[in-house]
């Protein structure tokens, strides 16, 4: 299979597991893909996550059941996708890094062409299920 051109990138958010029967916690997967000109998507990496906890009500056995929206879940992972140390990156996101990633799977890519395309989060199913109301 030929290399194509990297027109996107995309952070994917999964839940992590089966739904725990503790409705105030759940657990997330983040990955990122390149996608391709022709629609194909090029995982780059699958290592990253988040948990998000409820608060207690400060009541024995008063713990408020998880209440998340869309834009709370896309920001925890676009938190999830920066630089483990933020401090030390000049980068505002790793492009560098998803560039060498990016070229170790046979695309040709810069840290710059990556900073410029389109990037885009997205939920799968079982996520986009849970966050919608009931």
């Amino acid at each position: 299979m030929e290399p194509g051109r990297i027109v996107g990138l995309v952070a994917s958010c999964d839940l992590r597991g089966a739904y725990p029967e503790d409705a105030s916690t759940r657990s997330f997967t983040v990955s990122e893909l390149a996608v391709l000109e022709d629609g194909r998507r090029v995982l780059l990496h699958a290592e990253r996550g988040f948990t998000v906890t409820a608060r207690s009500t400060g009541v024995p056995g008063g713990v408020v059941p998880l209440v998340e929206t869309r834009d709370s879940i896309t920001q925890y992972v676009l938190n999830a996708v920066l630089p483990d140390h933020a401090e030390e990156s000049a980068e505002e996101h790793p492009w560098s890094w998803l560039a060498e990633l990016a070229r170790a799977r046979g695309l040709d890519v810069t840290a710059e062409d990556l900073r410029g395309l389109p990037y885009q989060v997205v939920f799968t199913d079982i996520v986009t299920r849970w966050l919608a109301p009931t």
